[in-house]
């Protein structure tokens, strides 16, 4: 089948089948993390804070850690993060097991799976091209994981609201624990053979100098990641407030915040197809401008709607935006930069993804207690706006350009 075209490859089969098992694992722990900070706080703010340590090493680290692992053995890397992020998944359990925990403690793991993660995330990216070696498969295995994801995403926050709501936090971090046996599994079954990197020897500052101005001498680059970053501190942060808005909009509990990850999983999944389905030839860039226009008006809606499953909708209108906007950036960067300054590119598109997200977080997450939370998506709706209309601005004055 067209849409499965990268699984003919071995080792990217493996790739995805740990990983989709593993994902499972971690929307599990994802909904269980929101839920009992805002159970311990109800505070919108903490919430996004929370959300800001677990992200916001990407903001410092990602362009350092591009030229190191351009430098690096991009499996080893994995391997090793794999079992960090285990580790990490393992004491979570085991303080709420023990009755322990605390959102001071629950913030010092969020920053270490932070850490980790941006080492895993950029690895794991650069890797792809090794998993796939023909290049015409490249956007389809891209593809192909977003399912995966948001596939985990639908489908673990609803296994995970069942039992969140029935045996508590703790079930949902020792399965995302147990998860890991799978991806450290299929991992270890990879047969590469990797070619040395190639590149010189050189300090992380010198590689983040020469990264920045690969980005700034490549304006078809450094535009996507530009949307990208304002759309991460402005827009994407919705997903932050997603128990706010089970609980306060529509008097929620658990289960309800597991209905808006579950339409948020579908959307993206929905998204995910859609792209698993691009040809060659594609212009990705008018794809982002579409996709980032469906997303703010997935959230404008959303502000306004006050009947569940119309609000759901909206989510899933919104997911299905975001995930195109940002699969369609992933893949083209992924494609069009020099092999020699991937891992660098793409770590500048985790900075403006994962790095800004947390900083937005924090400002939405302060919006939405000063404003409350009509206000804030409305605010985030207009700004969604906003930015794909800018975008769009660019284009055409590239275009006519040239």
């Amino acid at each position: 089948m067209y849409i499965l075209r990268a699984f003919r490859h071995r080792n990217y089969r493996l790739h995805f089948t740990g990983q989709a098992i593993s994902l499972m694992g971690t929307w599990m722990q994802r909904i269980a993390v929101s839920w009992l900070v805002y159970r311990l706080t109800e505070s919108a703010f903490i919430l996004g804070f929370i959300s800001f340590l677990s992200l916001v090493p990407s903001l410092v680290l990602s362009p350092f850690i591009g030229s190191f692992i351009d430098r690096q053995n991009k499996y080893r890397i994995l391997l090793i993060t794999q079992s960090g992020l285990m580790f990490q998944a393992g004491a979570l359990a085991l303080l709420v097991f023990l009755g322990n925990y605390s959102v001071f403690w629950i913030g010092v793991l969020s920053l270490l799976q932070g850490i980790i993660n941006t080492f895993d995330v950029t690895a794991r990216q650069s890797l792809m091209v090794e998993l796939v070696p023909d290049r015409a498969d490249l956007p389809n295995a891209i593809a192909l994981n977003s399912s995966a994801f948001n596939a985990a995403r639908m489908v673990g926050p609803a296994v995970g609201g069942i039992l969140l709501s029935t045996y508590g936090e703790a079930v949902c971090f020792t399965a995302n624990f147990v998860s890991f046996i799978a991806v450290l599994g299929t991992l270890l079954a990879m047969k590469l053979s990797l070619s040395p990197p190639a590149v010189k020897q050189e300090s992380a500052w010198q590689g983040l100098k020469e990264g920045f101005s690969y980005l700034r001498h490549s304006p078809h680059l450094s535009s996507l990641v530009l949307l990208l970053g304002a759309s991460s501190l402005l827009v994407i942060p919705y997903t932050t407030l997603l128990p706010v808005i089970a609980r306060e909009m529509f008097s929620g509990d658990a289960t309800t915040f597991s209905w808006f990850e579950s339409a948020a999983g579908l959307g993206a999944m929905t998204g995910a197809i859609y792209m698993a389905l691009t040809k060659a030839g594609t212009n990705l860039r008018f794809r982002v401008m579409k996709a980032a226009g469906l997303f703010a008006f997935g959230i404008l809606m959303l502000s306004f709607a006050s009947w569940l499953p119309v609000a759901l909708l909206c989510t899933v209108l919104a997911s299905m935006g975001m995930m195109v906007q940002n699969s369609s950036i992933n893949t083209y960067i992924q494609t069009h930069a020099m092999p020699a300054y991937r891992a660098r590119a793409i770590s500048y598109y985790i900075m403006a993804f994962q790095g800004v997200f947390p900083l937005g977080s924090l400002l939405i997450g302060a919006l939405a207690n000063a404003w409350g939370i009509h206000y804030t998506l409305v605010f985030q709706g207009v700004a969604g706006a906003l930015i794909a209309l800018g975008f769009v601005g660019y284009i055409r004055i590239h275009i006519l350009k040239r």
